[in-house]
């Protein structure tokens, strides 16, 4: 009896995926990628853009695939950092926070964290993440907000910035002035007052990253 036709499974896309990472691989570029971003999983030498259009032709090969299964095929299996970038691509818009919350833990490193962060967006259990245990967590909650402009929750960014102020992290410094910059952009007076009020309290790697958009006072 003939069965009837379905979407193609999801490892078909996972695996047309890593035919075309593989096709685009150059080992000249391989070492030095993995010595810049200090990775222990090897690299293939495929740049950003080089991934960005595996998976667009990918996609276009099975459209009906499911891309979340797909994605976390692609990143728990991955034995090149480029599927764990290619997952990222993968992941649809509503992927849910479980999962987010998985990629960031198991990533702990900016290059796979931030652009995750930057996808959940002013979630209310980023309160909670900002006080978690995880530094990656905690850092994704200060900047999981950014390029929001005029729809950035400032009462939640600043309920994930005031518990990491005395951490002494660089990766947490960065984020809380990367965070401050980018809303900067939008309101710099909201930021010129946050930074005076937080005074001291704001290291000076977050205190120069925060305000090197603004106007200088003496301009």
């Amino acid at each position: 009896m003939k069965t009837a036709s379905r979407p193609d499974p999801t490892p078909a896309l996972a695996a047309a995926v890593r035919r075309r990472l593989s096709r685009a691989a150059d080992p000249a570029n391989a070492a030095p990628m993995q010595a810049y971003m200090k990775s222990a999983m090897p690299f293939l030498g495929v740049r950003g853009a080089g991934v960005r259009q595996a998976v667009r032709n990918a996609l276009g090969e099975h459209p009906q695939a499911d891309r979340l299964e797909a994605a976390l095929d692609l990143w728990d299996a991955a034995a090149h950092r480029e599927e764990r970038y290619a997952a990222e691509i993968l992941l649809p818009p509503n992927a849910p926070l479980d999962v987010l919350e998985k990629l960031v833990e198991e990533g702990a490193w900016w290059d796979l964290v931030d652009g995750i962060a930057k996808r959940i967006g002013p979630h209310p259990r980023m309160r909670g993440w900002a006080h978690d245990e995880n530094m990656w967590k905690r850092r994704s909650a200060i900047i999981c907000q950014l390029g929001r402009k005029g729809a950035m929750d400032r009462t939640l960014l600043r309920d994930c910035i005031e518990p990491n102020l005395a951490d002494h992290e660089f990766f947490i410094r960065k984020a809380i002035g990367w965070a401050l910059r980018d809303y900067a952009r939008h309101d710099p007076a909201w930021v010129a007052a946050y930074v005076d009020e937080l005074g001291p309290r704001l290291s000076p790697l977050s205190r120069r990253e925060a305000t090197r958009r603004l106007p200088r006072a003496d301009s």
